[in-house]
């Protein structure tokens, strides 16, 4: 197996995590670009589609599985060109979000069989004979958690209601900064794991080291009164007297190995409505306030209201942070039979056995290969 990503993706990581090969190219959009970028990225593409053709002539793969994006056009237009001295691999399209982007649909055109997450992504590919509704594959570190262990090795309280917030793998800077400011009023009433990205990360640090220190703690009658300690605000001192509020705050840039311990810990997850969603959110009915990417096409919509029109989701939409953010919460928190309904409306939409189901069809391409020469 040989991974194909691109040039300082995170991808790069997470592969070598796995242990596997892992190859980049220079890859980039054409959908939506200025007429000033258009050019370089034009240039961008033909490296891409060198290398990739370097790559397929030393891996001679039988099988090709495409996940998406403009990384995979440059492997993909490779492996159709002629003159590339090896038989023509099969090709595999794996459809994450319901709808297709525009190098999602091109990439249909050059792909031997098409995977798709749910039913409704049959619309966008209406003569696509070869389609297979597989559900969304989930990594196997996020199986196996039960709330109960989870809540134990992120050291949370087994008694209170669990909030997580996520922006996916890079944050969501809209999401970090509506939540930031309601710290102290959620976290009188629930506790809350906050996944915020790299980028924004000394934010939250900054939010964090605001709660460690509560003046009014100076003053517990339990304790001598040290008016010494009035103007001393490091952290070191912020950190001997921790809130209780602070104790129920458990923020993080990324989680590896422990994101399945993240969601399966939490009562309710505020999120972006990545494809990842679809797959991850069903496995753990897990009720969700999803909040779409509001910069981009509108994958992330279709996905949020895929999972609302089925009861599992609210949408919470990114203008309506500042004003909704506070009460929706409070107000699916304190309603626990709601929160029941979505979380089986969210569980019945499961289909933990995706991978696997990719995994056959790959297998099944290879059986049946090419011999065409290109």
């Amino acid at each position: 197996m040989l991974w194909v990503g691109g040039i300082g993706g995170i991808e790069a990581d997470l592969v070598k995590r796995a242990a596997l090969p892992f190859e980049a190219i220079p890859a980039a959009g054409l959908h939506g670009v200025g007429l000033r970028a258009l050019s370089g990225n034009l240039r961008q593409l033909g490296r891409g589609l060198g290398a990739a053709r370097r790559i397929l002539r030393q891996f001679r793969p039988e099988v090709i599985l495409f996940t998406g994006g403009y990384m995979a056009a440059p492997l993909a237009l490779a492996a159709r060109l002629p003159g590339l001295g090896i038989p023509r691999p099969r090709s595999l399209l794996y459809v994450p979000d319901i709808e297709p982007g525009l190098a999602l649909s091109w990439l249909a055109r050059f792909s031997d069989h098409v995977a798709v997450t749910t039913d409704d992504s049959r619309r966008y590919f209406p003569r696509r004979a070869a389609l297979t509704v597989t559900g969304y594959p989930l990594r196997g570190e996020l199986q196996g958690w039960t709330k109960e262990k989870a809540r134990e090795v992120l050291g949370l309280s087994p008694d209170l209601p669990t909030l997580l917030v996520f922006g996916g793998s890079k944050g969501a800077r809209s999401l970090n900064r509506a939540i930031l400011p309601v710290l102290p009023q959620l976290l009188a009433e629930m506790q809350i794991v906050h996944l915020s990205g790299a980028l924004d990360w000394a934010e939250v640090e900054e939010a964090r080291s605001e709660l460690l220190f509560r003046p009014e703690l100076l003053f517990r009658p339990e304790l001598p009164f040290r008016p010494e300690l009035l103007f001393r605000t490091e952290l070191p001192f912020r950190a001997a007297l921790p809130s209780p509020q602070a104790q129920h705050y458990h923020a993080f840039p990324y989680l590896h190995t422990e994101m399945g311990a993240a969601l399966a810990s939490a009562d309710l997850v505020l999120s972006r409505a990545g494809a990842a969603t679809l797959g991850e959110y069903p496995f753990f009915g897990l009720p969700a306030i999803l909040v779409p990417y509001p910069h981009a096409w509108r994958y992330q919509r279709i996905n949020a209201e895929y999972l609302q029109s089925r009861g599992a989701a609210v949408i919470l939409l990114d203008a309506e942070l500042p004003d909704r953010l506070l009460p929706l919460v409070r107000e699916l928190m304190g309603d626990s039979s709601r929160r029941a309904t979505m979380r089986q409306a969210m569980q019945a939409l499961t289909c933990p056995t995706a991978a696997a189901s990719i995994a056959q069809i790959l297998v099944s391409l290879v059986a049946t290969p090419s011999h065409r020469r290109n």
